[in-house]
């Protein structure tokens, strides 16, 4: 279903009633807590409208109760499965600034013009992110830097970037 982003994954059941355990994807667990519908499903795929009943902030992940997942049998069908919020939930980033989920897929090209393949992973270092750029010659790290990231347009479902010698 369009206009869904992943927020997180069902481990497994948790007690008796319906309650299930998972993991967060959220930099920030204080957005998770004002969210009171969710979908369970894949991203690229339509989810399973739910309300939330109770929802537990744990320091591993959290304790998720659904409107209509009332024993552990129900609960146990979801593991594994991811849980969806709205994008309408996203905050808008300043300029410059984006979503992981927004880069990936962004095809990559070199600022003569070589496409160098897409963007499949990104993943944060200590000092800025990493897009891991693979499907053309070789994979290639680039760093989240302006020498290096010269424009992005997610419109265009494209990136440019610059090649320091190393890269």
């Amino acid at each position: 279903m369009a206009g869904l982003f992943a927020i997180g994954r069902i481990l497994k059941p948790h007690g008796l009633k319906g309650c299930m355990k998972g993991v967060s994807y959220l930099e920030s667990d204080e957005r998770f807590v004002r969210i009171d519908e969710v979908f369970l499903g894949e991203e690229k795929a339509e989810g399973h409208p739910f309300k939330v009943e109770t929802l537990e902030i744990k320091k591993k992940g959290f304790l998720l109760k659904l409107k209509g997942i009332d024993d552990v049998d129900a609960a146990g069908r979801w593991a594994g499965t991811e849980v969806l919020a709205a994008t309408s939930l996203l905050e808008k980033l300043p300029d410059g600034e984006y979503y992981w989920r927004d880069l990936i897929g962004l095809h990559v090209y070199s600022e003569e013009g070589k496409l160098l393949g897409k963007i499949e992973a990104v993943f944060p270092t200590g000092s800025n992110d990493v897009y891991v750029c693979a499907g053309g010659e070789r994979e290639i790290l680039l760093p989240a830097i302006a020498d290096v990231i010269r424009e992005v347009d997610t419109g265009k479902g494209t990136m440019i970037v610059r090649l320091l010698k190393g890269l």
